[in-house]
């Protein structure tokens, strides 16, 4: 039973819907100035997943890639045009595209949440996912006072990519090491820290188009272990 993936789906709901309610009622200055923590939360979970990091050419690496296929194969592009879509349909603007993808990638690409995933699945130990539920439920609540009820719909792909993972967890996780989960979780470290400055409104890092870091790094970090490692070692 995929309770820890079910309750952090919930969380992004409630929290987005509790937000959207609130919104109206809180002022500008101070939706902004928690922005701001916001973007200082990332920097800190970013930096935090970074230091779990064994093997930086091959975490460099992933990104590097990673980044190149999204740009290849538009996947930036094709979440815009999602976003935008889902934006007009329920809040009848386009506005905030950018905080949205930001938020979608917060939610959907976090390194913890699809670890947690994983684990779930394979032992049924939901106490990473009902962890990171609070934060995602205040995170969600933020969120929704500028973006609107928009953002509990995130919970939707959020819950297909974590239930997908929860599914498939039996099969990836025996062919897992610690150092290549620990690269893998660097590689989201990486993208955190990029989401850090699109909230901060300091660089539009192309957060969407790095997601396919995460892919693959864990076949980069086995390969550099296993065949490059010994030749420069």
């Amino acid at each position: 039973m995929p309770i820890g993936i079910i309750i952090n789906s919930l969380s992004i709901v409630l929290g987005g819907l509790c937000g959207a309610f609130a919104g109206d009622r809180l002022s500008d200055n101070y939706k902004d100035t928690l922005n701001m923590i916001f973007g200082l939360s990332a920097f800190g979970m970013g930096i935090t997943n970074v230091v779990l990091m064994k093997n930086m050419p091959a975490v460099i690496f992933s990104v590097i890639l990673g980044t190149s296929l999204g740009l290849l194969i538009h996947l930036g592009d094709n979440i815009n045009r999602l976003v935008i879509s889902l934006q007009d349909r329920f809040s009848g603007s386009s506005g905030n595209i950018n905080e949205l993808i930001t938020v979608i990638v917060l939610f959907c690409a976090s390194g913890t949440g699809i670890y947690g995933s994983l684990v779930s699945g394979m032992n049924g130990d939901h106490s990473i996912l009902i962890a990171k539920s609070i934060l995602d439920f205040f995170t969600a609540m933020i969120f929704a006072c500028r973006l609107g009820k928009t953002v509990s719909f995130i919970a939707v792909p959020q819950f297909i990519l974590f239930m997908s993972l929860f599914l498939l967890a039996g099969l990836i996780i025996p062919v897992t090491t610690e150092t290549m989960i620990n690269d893998f979780k660097a590689v989201g470290g990486f993208i955190m820290l990029a989401s850090g400055f699109r909230m901060l409104k300091l660089k539009e890092f192309p957060t969407a188009d790095m997601i396919p870091g995460m892919v693959v790094a864990m076949p980069i970090s086995w390969l550099w272990v296993t065949y490059i490692l010994p030749l420069v070692s």
